[in-house]
């Protein structure tokens, strides 16, 4: 392939893996069975030039490979507010992956699809949640890989022999003590969020090992919930959950020796403090963001259950849902979003709401439950920001100002 023998585009890719290999120190290259790509958002002109030139070159991918959320959503055109001159390249950057070959799924949540990756599975994943829920949630390998590598790792199907696709580093670094969290407490995904919060400002780059969690209290979206925020906070990319994620289901070797700090509810409350910009806690609310990242089809379950029986949200309060096209699908057709829809939600799909101009301009206080959402909204779309659980963000959505309830993060 670097000689050419598979046509230019694939030693133009391979020319990329091989610098990235020399970076890492690795002697051999190592095939991966999938890819998710990253690089799909627009940033700009280079961008663009870069899969562009790809594809001209007859660039194609070798394995199965995702796409993550674009600049726009397709499926509810005028939606995102780009100017021509943004919007048309960035429309035309969707394009030049999909005639790399990739498949036009849009979504930061590719493990919500039905084709996952499986225990053990080496892959090439971009977007830091989706990266720390192979890891951890799914028991899949792949590094940190950025834009640019991520596309070239998928057209020639090989990543350096390197970082967290050896059994060496995937071992813990530090255990994170929670049992004096309980159990109610982690009832709350928005919790595992400032959980996550707090993971990623104690690990960094490390491999937490979280102890004293009941398995009982624990599923995917809470787990979600905790590796995009622990991602966005610090730099981890892989975290084990005693007794619940596949790596850490039995104690392993060198665990009783390992650098213990304990979690406290303390602690979980100073996050979520952090994660807020807006001072008065019973402001007036413009809007509400949901799922980031993306909505799973279970969430739209609790969000049903939970609108059953309530009033339209306040008409000053506008509630933005952000999911995948393929969930979307699948939830409309169980009859969950109609309930939210009813009364004055607006679902957002290809995209979201903290990348793109989607949130009107008069809306400038934003309430959600998602860690990544409070961590980056205020310095992409200058917006403030509410840290809360659902249940508050609903009751907020409804009173059309914030409602705080302290219990539930006792």
């Amino acid at each position: 392939m670097l000689r050419g023998d598979s046509g230019p585009g694939v030693a133009m890719a391979m020319r990329m893996v091989v610098a990235l290999a020399g970076v890492l120190g690795a002697e051999r290259l190592m095939p991966v069975t999938g890819a998710h790509i990253d690089s799909c958002l627009y940033h700009g002109q280079a961008g663009l030039d870069f899969a562009e030139k790809l594809a001209s070159l007859g660039a194609r991918v070798a394995v199965p490979t995702t796409l993550n959320s674009s600049s726009l959503d397709l499926m509810h055109p005028g939606l995102v507010r780009l100017p021509p001159e943004d919007a048309v390249p960035a429309r035309a950057l969707m394009d030049a992956y999909r005639a790399l070959g990739a498949r036009p799924t849009w979504t930061c949540a590719p493990y919500q699809s039905a084709e996952r990756p499986a225990f053990g599975e080496n892959v090439a994943w971009a977007e830091s949640n989706a990266i720390v829920f192979a890891n951890s949630v799914l028991g899949a390998r792949t590094e940190r890989y950025g834009d640019f590598i991520d596309i070239c790792a998928a057209i020639t199907g090989r990543v350096p022999h390197a970082g967290l696709h050896l059994d060496e580093h995937r071992l813990p670094t530090l255990e994170l003590d929670c049992s004096a969290l309980s159990t109610a407490m982690l009832g709350e995904e928005a919790v595992w969020a400032a959980l996550g919060d707090v993971v990623g400002r104690l690990s960094g780059s490390g491999v937490p090992l979280l102890t004293g969690i009941d398995p009982a209290s624990v599923d995917e979206d809470r787990l979600k919930a905790l590796g995009a925020t622990a991602a966005s906070s610090g730099g981890v990319a892989l975290f084990h959950v005693a007794g619940v994620t596949p790596e850490a289901l039995t104690p392993g070797p060198g665990w009783a020796a390992l650098p213990s700090t304990p979690v406290t509810s303390a602690m979980l409350r100073a996050a979520r403090d952090e994660l807020s910009t807006v001072a008065d806690p019973s402001a007036p609310l413009d809007a509400v963001a949901l799922g980031t990242p993306h909505f799973s089809v279970r969430e739209f379950e609790k969000l049903a259950a939970a609108l059953a029986g309530t009033r339209p949200f306040h008409p000053g309060c506008t509630v933005w849902i952000n999911t995948s096209r393929e969930v979307l699908a699948q939830a409309r057709e169980a009859g969950l979003v109609q309930a939210a829809e009813e009364r004055g939600a607006r679902i957002v799909a290809d995209t979201c709401t903290y990348i793109t101009p989607i949130l009107a301009p008069e809306e400038r206080t934003v309430m959600t439950p998602s860690g990544k959402w409070a961590w980056y909204a205020p310095m992409n779309i200058g917006v403030d920001v509410v840290f809360g659980t659902l249940a508050e963000c609903l009751a907020s959505a409804r009173a059309g100002r914030v409602v705080r309830d302290d219990s539930q993060w006792n």
